[in-house]
């Protein structure tokens, strides 16, 4: 056991989804990733399951597919940082953790946009950044009134 009195499967548990998220986003921050390769196949399965679309229209969907990946993959993101922030600061306040989360969320980011700016086929962006850490706000705030919501539903129970 470690000082705490946590083991390392519980570090571990807490942890490994950051871990995750961030090899996600590794992988993700390719050449194959960029838009001149995703235009192919995502426009393929909206044709699919909407049918056609236009060139000018098509544009402005691949865009908002590709920014709502943004939003919410780094909410997700952001979800995974709290959640191991809770579980390493159980003492924390919600802010606290959520303040370390969003920290976390947006130096993926940073680093996933600086990355994006060695390759041919992508483009960095702080506004991406700014879409990521939204997206994480986002989650974690729902995650938060959820929380509330649970706790108030306990009480009352419990009274």
């Amino acid at each position: 056991m470690s000082s705490s009195g946590r083991g390392a499967r519980y570090w571990v548990s807490a942890w490994l989804p950051v871990a995750i998220a961030i090899g996600l986003v590794a992988c993700e921050s390719t050449t194959m990733f960029g838009a001149d390769h995703t235009d192919g196949p995502l426009r393929h399965i909206w044709e699919w399951i909407f049918g056609h679309v236009g060139n000018e229209r098509w544009r402005l969907i691949h865009a908002i597919i590709r920014k709502s990946g943004h939003f919410a993959g780094y909410g997700l993101i952001g979800l995974a940082w709290l959640r191991a922030w809770r579980k390493s600061l159980p003492a924390a306040t919600f802010l606290r953790a959520a303040s370390l989360a969003l920290l976390g969320t947006a130096l993926v980011a940073s680093s996933d946009e600086f990355h994006q700016s060695f390759l041919p086929n992508r483009t960095a962006s702080p506004y991406d950044v700014l879409l990521d850490c939204v997206g994480a706000v986002v989650l974690m705030t729902l995650a938060y009134l959820i929380l509330r919501m649970r706790r108030r539903h306990r009480l009352a129970r419990a009274a």
